[in-house]
């Protein structure tokens, strides 16, 4: 089967506010046999204009063809979808579960997963990026499969770091679904480590103009060489998420031997993996639980074997990771197309 398009937000290339997901579109996008199809719109509650333009996306798509769109813009307009459904061989991916993003109203939690519901009943198939992910949507919309692909990761120089031990880093958009603040109360408690929050810091002004420590850095959002020199001078990445699906700055720091400490919620562990010999290469603790995050930052500061053992697991963990066209192989068999 022809894939014909690939549907994705159309801020898919606005490198100012990087996400994971535009980051794994358009590097699948550049191992699968179509483009990258944009559509622009503010998504997952667009207005009518952004509506009739994925509706005349659909309508320009010969009938049988497989169409693979980001879940950002299907799952929240079931009505459009369904006058196509069909016709067309839809295939959804979700990066995340709509509802799932922190802090929303309970009533509109609820109005986003009805429409999510919606759409991916009206999918062929429906992907994820990892196996937490899978059962969690199997049973939340009650779908008998849904299908598991998850990112690549590109190889990388492993870290210099700066003293071994001092110097974190969180790589991720500064929201509270991200937990920042979380990783900034538990730095008031732990003494000799600092930390440059990495992301973008306008997603969620409010939440983000209320964070700050004499030893927390905010960077903003950083590419190209000043994202590896971020990586380079870091000792151990920390990800203390409230909810994730995958977590693809773990392997981005796994692939430069950094040691990851992060919250086990959702895909993070299927992110963080073991070694061939069954270690991990990184703690995880409970997600929101500030006293768990402080002891395992404590032990990584006070315990230099500790310290030994997950640096050397991070770069045995480093050697298996799969890079974006073995990836994007295994997504296209899921979708069956050339």
């Amino acid at each position: 089967m022809r894939l014909s398009c690939f549907v994705v937000p159309g801020d898919i290339d606005d490198r100012g506010v990087p996400s994971g997901g535009n980051t794994y579109d358009r590097r699948m996008a550049e191992h699968l046999p179509v483009g990258l199809r944009p559509v622009g719109g503010a998504w997952p509650d667009p207005d009518e204009g952004a509506k009739k333009q994925l509706d005349q996306v659909f309508a320009q798509v010969p009938d049988g063809a497989k169409v693979l769109l980001d879940g950002l813009v299907a799952c929240g307009v079931p009505d459009v979808l369904a006058s196509h459904a069909d016709r067309l061989d839809l295939a959804v991916l979700v990066h995340l579960p709509l509802a799932d993003e922190t802090g929303l109203d309970p009533q509109r939690a609820a109005d986003l997963d009805a429409r999510e519901r919606q759409t991916l009943h009206l999918a062929h198939q429906v992907i994820v990026t990892s196996a937490a992910a899978a059962g969690a949507v199997e049973k939340r919309h009650g779908l008998a499969t849904v299908h598991i692909a998850p990112p690549g990761t590109d190889p990388a120089p492993q870290a210099t770091g700066t003293d071994g031990v001092s110097q974190l880093i969180c790589v991720a958009a500064v929201t509270p679904r991200k937990g920042q603040d979380i990783l900034l109360n538990v730095l008031s408690e732990v003494d000799d480590v600092r930390v440059d929050f990495v992301g973008s810091q306008t997603r969620n002004p409010a939440y983000a103009n209320g964070l700050s420590h004499p030893r927390a850095r905010f960077t903003g959002p950083l590419d190209g060489s000043a994202l590896e020199a971020a990586y380079d001078r870091a000792d151990l990445l920390v990800l203390p998420s409230r909810a994730e699906t995958y977590g693809m700055v773990v392997t981005e720091a796994l692939a430069r031997g950094i040691p990851v400490l992060a919250s086990d919620v959702g895909g993070i562990p299927d992110a963080l993996g073991r070694t061939p010999d069954g270690e991990r290469p990184g703690v995880l603790v409970p997600p929101g639980d500030e006293a768990a995050l402080a002891v395992a930052l404590r032990s990584w500061r006070d315990d230099p074997e500790l310290r030994k053992r997950l640096r050397v697991a991070a770069a045995a963990r480093a050697r298996t990771l799969e890079g974006w066209a073995a990836a994007a192989a295994r997504l296209r068999g899921i979708l069956a197309v050339g």
